[in-house]
């Protein structure tokens, strides 16, 4: 693909996350996503068949703006518990707090939203809810191996939990918009955190 080809597609992702995160999916038109990008059918169609293929390179994107305020300072962290914690605290206070998507959590307005309007984009979402309590599992492993934790904990409900919570603290913030919202959940769940340590 050219430079100015690729120009034009990144331009094409970054207007229609915009849209995405602020009207929803189904309430943004092919003709919303031209004038914001300044495009002809044409020229959107040279670089996606559909509007679900620009929303999957949307939701791509999304994960990576996602990935980069959430895992940030964790190579400090040797603790497997603490890297928990300081995802909880990224989560809550950087990537929901500073509202890095203007509608919200784009992935927690895209699953409801999705889900049961199209299963195979619903299902996608869920995926990346189902690897993110995986990963806190991963962890939760790793902290046993090291003793860090007491005996006979359910590592599959505590990380499912936590991710719960999470997406209860989005949905709350983003109808509220009250700090204090994401400040408590953030001190909770450090709390139960700490409760899991040996």
């Amino acid at each position: 693909m050219s430079a100015k080809g690729e120009l034009t597609r990144r331009n094409i992702i970054e207007k229609s996350l915009q849209l995405f995160s602020v009207k929803g999916y189904f309430n943004t038109s092919i003709s919303d996503i031209l004038q914001s990008a300044g495009l002809t059918k044409g020229g959107l169609y040279c670089h996606f068949k559909s509007k679900e293929e620009v929303w999957r390179a949307v939701y791509d994107e999304a994960v990576e703006i996602w990935k980069a305020v959430v895992f940030k300072r964790m190579r400090s962290a040797t603790d497997p518990l603490e890297r928990i914690e300081r995802t909880i605290e990224n989560v809550l206070l950087d990537y929901l707090g500073r509202e890095v998507f203007d509608g919200g959590c784009f992935f927690v307005n895209m699953l409801v939203e999705l889900s049961g309007q199209s299963d195979t984009m619903g299902r996608h979402i869920l995926k990346g809810f189902v690897g993110f309590s995986k990963l806190f599992q991963s962890w939760l492993t790793e902290a046993e191996t090291a003793g860090l934790l007491k005996p006979d904990l359910d590592y599959r409900e505590i990380s499912n939990f936590i991710v719960i919570t999470l997406n209860g603290a989005a949905t709350l913030y983003m109808s509220t918009r009250d700090r204090a919202v994401l400040q408590q959940t953030n001190d909770q769940l450090h709390f139960f955190i700490r409760q899991l340590r040996s």
